[in-house]
């Protein structure tokens, strides 16, 4: 039996989410309290007590479920469970920092700091209703990447996240995401719906972003990881600290291939896959794409103890 440790990317933050890790063990709170003072800002006051719509902003979402990811890993330590017990981390797009952190390549203090600066540069990069993105629901991969490049008649329409064998994201051009909507309807998808983002994510609109993450990576420590972290762009695991930077600069623009991820860490042998954090969205993309996984969801004290006893 081999795990896997995965950590949730946006859309999975809720107000309240990590609180009662904090409540529960000493060790959560003070990641939550060095996550606050790394920022300078009283963000662990925002998830617990805050309004939904200011913690969904791109900039505040991002550190907020790192943080709560992390609150998470610290609940497991206090139950003797370290990260070394994992064969592989990886994490759905901001989540490849959160797994980044939790293998020891990133300090919390360098990744809550990344992550601002990227939520802000990812939100900055193209003006509000210019992008839009799209699930694209019952398309395999190859299906959906046809219609994006249909759809997109000389604007951006890409691929964006490789979610799981029936739902791919595409992102660019609102006007040719519209396009890729319809064009897909008619390929046979069973859904597909405009995404309630603020920005086009993972496509070519995010170059202005990929530049600012490059400047403010080039000046942070990057240790080798204490165990193989599974990379979003290249969908294999990656120990090369240099490399793993590098790699952080192409997931601006670069798809999450998440399917393809999921599916390398099978082949490897894993047979379990640790949710880590909030919610419990990548689970359910899990058992799609293998159904013979075993899943389980470590967002609260009663899920880090089920973890340590199993």
């Amino acid at each position: 039996m081999s795990k896997a440790f995965i950590f949730p990317g946006q859309g999975a933050q809720a107000i309240g989410m990590g609180k009662a890790f904090a409540d529960t063990y000493p060790a959560a709170r003070a990641v939550f309290e060095q996550v606050d003072e790394a920022l300078g800002q009283d963000l662990s006051g925002l998830i617990w007590e805050g309004d939904i719509s200011e913690l969904t902003l791109t900039e505040n979402a991002q550190p907020a479920l790192m943080a709560t990811s992390i609150a998470a890993m610290a609940a497991l330590k206090a139950e003797g469970v370290s990260v070394e017990a994992a064969s592989f981390v990886a994490g759905h797009s901001l989540g490849e920092y959160s797994a980044l952190c939790a293998a020891g390549v990133l300090s919390l203090a360098d990744t809550a700091r990344l992550l601002k600066a990227r939520g802000q540069a990812m939100q900055q990069a193209v003006p509000v209703g210019v992008g839009a993105m799209a699930a694209l629901l019952g398309l395999d991969f190859a299906t959906a990447q046809e219609v994006a490049e249909q759809a997109a008649e000389g604007q951006v329409c890409q691929a964006a996240n490789d979610n799981d064998p029936g739902q791919v994201v595409v992102s660019g051009h609102k006007e040719a995401v519209e396009r890729a909507v319809e064009l897909a309807k008619e390929a046979g998808a069973k859904r597909a719906v405009l995404l309630p983002v603020s920005a086009p994510f993972h496509c070519a609109l995010m170059e202005p972003a990929a530049q600012v993450m490059a400047e403010a990576l080039d000046g942070v420590q990057f240790s080798a990881p204490k165990v193989p972290v599974v990379v979003n762009v290249l969908a294999k695991a990656c120990s090369d600290p240099a490399k793993l930077r590098t790699h952080l600069i192409e997931q601006v623009t670069g798809s999450v291939r998440w399917r393809e991820s999921v599916e390398y860490m099978s082949a490897q042998g894993v047979t379990d896959y640790w949710e880590i954090g909030a919610g419990k969205a990548l689970s359910g993309m899990v058992r799609r794409i293998d159904r013979e996984a075993t899943c389980l969801a470590i967002n609260d004290p009663d899920g880090a103890k089920a973890a340590a006893q199993s």
